[in-house]
């Protein structure tokens, strides 16, 4: 007698069979060890690539150790607006010169947020939403500290997330600053960014969007939405590894009168001449600050290598199969064991990951671990099934929802 079980395995099977991402998952380092069988944490960190590896290998022993100072002046020197321009170009929809890698995101949210809020002397609020990832809330109310502002909070629905309805009613002619995630880290709503933009420019605010959980899942267009500054992480879906530097987009309407607070030489017009006094780069290299994380770089170029070879829509198409049948195997599978569904089921809506609620799942995923299946847990009681569309197969996402349901039933 067939089983669900038979059908789904044939479903998986005949999904990687037709990918025409089917040969990517290959090249990442990983995909062939037997002890993983099902990483699902790729919007944490995602794997590191074959490439990588000869990349990072021959930098050490070549440009590093063959080059040594000289690479400065050779190459290292521009590589972060490099890098920058092709995460633009790629990924974000930029144009040239308004994107460039630099510190942690953290630091990169704490620069554009004081630059933004410099731009509109005399308003009194930034405005952002209680389901913001921890960093965003933390940093944005240092900063409402720092300079006696208020913050105006928006409480998003637990499933979904922030809405343009949802802005309209929070903004006003004292707002400075809007700060939203694109895809929330939670639950993985995706903004309606475009009308969500328009609606803070009407009332005269700027937009700062972390697309940390977005870039290089989602597809992305900066310019033509009218966002303001953004900032994203490189270590999830761009495979920069642990630590990577992050990248900030500033529109090239703001950078003239753009001034981040941090000054360090690297951000100096003409840095090497070590000159009394601060002023700042043209352009977009204002944004940096100290001396920029080349190693961390590197492992960036490789994915987005990758994601040239595909394009964006074919990124996207498979993040939306993938969790779609991510969520077909929770409602067949999880749903009658008592499990929750705490994404967006409209694809439009959703981003790369699809976040499940158990009572159980805190112990569960501590189990799934020492079996090779590797989701991550987020509070109160979620699992996050995260999917890297350039290194997950079907077949990873079969494996990964069985495992759950193994373990909702074993006890």
């Amino acid at each position: 007698m067939t089983t669900a079980l038979d059908d789904f395995h044939t479903r998986a099977t005949v999904l990687d069979t037709a990918d025409p991402l089917r040969d990517y998952p290959s090249r990442f380092l990983g995909s062939d060890d037997p002890e993983i069988v099902a990483y699902l944490d790729g919007n944490s960190l995602g794997r590191p690539t074959r490439a990588t590896a000869d990349r990072l290998a021959a930098f050490v022993t070549e440009a590093w150790g063959g080059r040594l100072i000289r690479g400065w002046d050779e190459q290292w020197f521009d590589l972060p607006v490099r890098i920058g321009e092709r995460i633009g170009a790629s990924i974000l929809g930029a144009a040239p010169g308004q994107t460039t890698i630099g510190d942690s995101t953290t630091v990169l949210l704490y620069k554009l947020a004081r630059g933004a809020l410099a731009l509109r002397p005399g308003r009194t609020e930034i405005v952002l939403d209680r389901d913001n990832f921890p960093t965003d809330r933390y940093l944005l109310e240092a900063i409402a500290r720092e300079l006696d502002l208020t913050l105006r909070w928006i409480e998003p629905e637990f499933t979904g997330g922030v809405t343009a309805q949802d802005v309209a009613g929070a903004v006003s002619e004292r707002t400075a600053l809007v700060v939203l995630s694109h895809v929330a880290y939670r639950s993985g709503y995706l903004l309606d960014a475009p009308a969500i933009c328009a609606t803070v420019h009407e009332s005269g605010a700027l937009l700062l969007l972390d697309l940390c959980h977005s870039a290089g899942a989602v597809e992305i267009e900066l310019d033509s939405w009218g966002v303001d500054f953004a900032v994203g992480c490189t270590y999830k879906y761009l495979n920069g590894g642990p630590g990577a530097p992050a990248f900030a987009y500033v529109r090239t309407e703001h950078l003239a009168d753009f001034s981040q607070p941090i000054w360090g030489w690297m951000g100096r017009e003409s840095p090497f001449e070590m000159a009394q006094g601060y002023v700042p780069a043209h352009g977009i290299r204002r944004v940096i600050s100290g001396t920029p994380a080349i190693v961390g770089m590197l492992p960036i170029e490789d994915t987005l290598d990758l994601i040239d070879e595909v394009g964006m829509a074919a990124v996207r198409a498979k993040s939306v199969t993938l969790t779609e049948f991510a969520l077909e195997l929770v409602r067949s599978w999880l749903l009658p064991l008592g499990v929750s569904v705490s994404s967006p089921t409209d694809p439009d809506r959703r981003g790369g990951h699809v976040t499940i609620d158990h009572p159980q799942f805190k112990e569960i995923t501590a189990r799934l671990w020492q079996r090779g299946v590797i989701p991550d847990f987020r509070p109160p009681q979620g699992i996050r099934i995260g999917l890297s569309p350039l290194s997950t197969t079907y077949a990873e996402v079969l494996a990964g929802v069985a495992a759950i349901r193994d373990e909702l039933t074993a006890r």
